[in-house]
């Protein structure tokens, strides 16, 4: 069905509004990153995102942008405008005050400061409001921050780097399967996380300091997580290390009987500073770093831990790299491969990078 030039308009300023969102995603702190733009007479006269670490928001920027100029407009959000008075006051309340005449929403907000207040605010302030538009295009850009409202828990993300014949790696030895290219995208991906978790075996085997080593992100390395059951992560380490730089997290099973580290072993992790902290599950994990305001989580472990939360069903998106090398005899295979997608998933992307394939799935809440 066409859309008539209104719809067409709108639909323009909300894929702006969503594009705007997305150049801070993971930079927001525990704030969404939302995008805003405001329209008057056919023209953005302000636009704005969520400012790095979640504070101004985007509504308030934009209308300073726009001055004057954002009486009788138009707003396109991404988000519900907040309602509640914080460390600034309420987003809905900054739109009623500069005379917008209509706000056009794309998703409604979660959280329950909110859930529609904001909403109501406009709505009573006598501005038009219409909401839903580019909804599952919104609920790509603020999975994160809406899996930790409403789930209770981050939104993870599974990347495995495989070779033409399904393996990860071999066994007993490094192995750079994907191209200069995917790595590039892969470190943008821990740029956009808040945390990435591997397991202890990829620790022994790799040694990777898990850090984002790009031109002028460097500062966007997420926390980072070893599952490590039996508190095994040697003190030499480059996860040990640079703990005293970005945060690292050693957890530990606390039913574990055959933990291996003593006292002597804890103290100096600590001393290292690494946290150590206790989770008897995934879930149970998952939770905590959802209280610590965590969002998102970009697991890079080998097969035993990407096995691991594809059964627990904590994976949300899936992210292949696939490779042309062939690994052979000796290989450790992937639980996964793009020829076999666990049911509940669907495909988004796929692309060719270089000499490799990426492949992107996704499981909707």
């Amino acid at each position: 069905m066409s859309l008539t030039v209104g719809e067409a308009q709108d639909r323009r300023y909300m894929a702006a509004a969503l594009s705007l969102s997305r150049t801070h995603t993971g930079l927001t702190g525990t704030n969404p990153s939302v995008g805003c733009v405001i329209v008057k007479d056919g023209d953005i006269v302000g636009e704005a995102v969520t400012a790095v670490g979640g504070r101004p928001h985007a509504e308030t920027q934009a209308l300073a942008i726009a001055g004057e100029k954002a009486r009788g407009a138009t707003a396109y959000v991404t988000l519900e405008p907040c309602s509640h008075y914080g460390k600034t006051p309420p987003c809905a309340n900054a739109l009623v005050a500069a005379g917008v005449a209509r706000v056009v929403v794309c998703l409604d907000d979660p959280d329950p400061r909110v859930a529609g207040r904001g909403l109501a605010i406009l709505r009573e302030a006598g501005i038009s409001v219409e909401t839903g538009l580019m909804a599952d295009e919104g609920r790509r850009a603020l999975a994160a921050y809406l899996s930790r409202q409403v789930r209770g828990r981050p939104y993870v993300t599974l990347k495995l780097a495989l070779s033409s014949d399904g393996m990860l790696g071999r066994r007993g030895a490094e192995v750079a399967i994907t191209g200069e290219n995917t790595r590039t995208i892969v470190h943008r991906m821990r740029a956009e996380s808040d945390a990435i978790l591997v397991g202890i075996g990829t620790v022994f085997s790799d040694d990777s300091d898990l850090t984002v080593r790009l031109a002028g992100l460097e500062d966007r390395s997420p926390l980072r997580i070893v599952l490590d059951r039996r508190l095994e992560l040697p003190l030499n380490s480059r996860l040990v290390t640079t703990a005293s730089i970005v945060p690292v997290v050693a957890v530990t099973d606390p039913f574990c009987q055959d933990r291996v580290g003593d006292e002597t072993k804890l103290r100096a992790l600590m001393s290292a500073g690494v946290e150590i902290l206790q989770a008897a599950s995934l879930a149970d994990l998952l939770e905590n770093l959802a209280k610590r305001g965590i969002s998102s989580l970009m697991v890079e472990g080998g097969a035993h831990v990407a096995r691991a939360f594809l059964d627990a069903g904590l994976v949300d998106r899936l992210v292949i790299f696939e490779s042309d090398a062939v690994i052979g005899e000796g290989g450790l295979e992937s639980p996964v491969t793009p020829s076999d997608i666990p049911s509940g998933f669907h495909g988004v992307r796929a692309e060719r990078i270089g000499r490799d394939r990426c492949f992107e799935y996704e499981r909707g809440f």
